[in-house]
C-alpha cells in the first residue's frame, strides 16, 4: 500500500485524467504509462551522452537525432502547455511527434518499445497534459 506522498501524487495524477475526461483506469494508466516511458527515454539518453563524454567516443544508436532533441522530456517539460501539446499532436521533425519517434524506436528504446506500435496517445488538452 503506498502512502504519504507519493499516495498523494498518485490521487493528483487519477483526479487530473478524471476531470480532463479520461475516466477509464486502464486508459489513465496507459497513458501515464506513455509519458513516463518518454521520460525514461530521456534519461537513457542523458546516461548515453556522459558515456560517451567520459570516453570521447561518439553514442552508438542515438534514441535522439539532432533534429528529434525537442521531442526529449527535458526540452519540452517546461514548455507552454500549448507548445507541449503540439509536439505531441502536430508532426514536426521527419513528420513525427514526441509520441510516434517514441512508438518508431523499436529496439533502440528497450523491450517496451517493441511493443508500442499499436499505442494511441489520447491525452485530450494542452492543460491535461501540462497537469500530468
Amino acid at each position: 500500500m503506498i502512502t504519504g506522498e507519493l499516495r498523494s501524487q498518485v490521487d493528483k495524477v487519477w483526479e487530473a485524467f478524471w476531470t480532463g475526461g479520461i475516466s477509464n483506469p486502464l486508459t489513465v494508466i496507459e497513458q501515464f504509462t506513455y509519458l513516463l516511458f518518454i521520460r525514461g527515454l530521456d534519461a537513457k539518453q542523458n546516461l548515453e551522452e556522459q558515456k560517451a563524454m567520459i570516453t570521447g567516443k561518439p553514442i552508438q544508436n542515438p534514441i535522439y537525432k539532432e533534429e528529434h532533441q525537442k521531442f526529449r522530456w527535458s526540452q519540452f517539460i517546461n514548455q507552454d502547455p500549448e507548445v507541449m501539446f503540439d509536439l505531441f499532436t502536430k508532426p514536426q521533425a521527419d513528420s513525427l511527434t514526441v509520441f510516434e519517434h517514441m512508438k518508431q524506436l523499436g529496439a533502440a528504446g528497450g523491450a517496451f518499445a517493441e511493443n508500442m506500435k499499436g499505442a494511441t496517445f489520447m491525452i485530450p488538452t494542452p492543460r491535461l497534459l501540462d497537469m500530468v
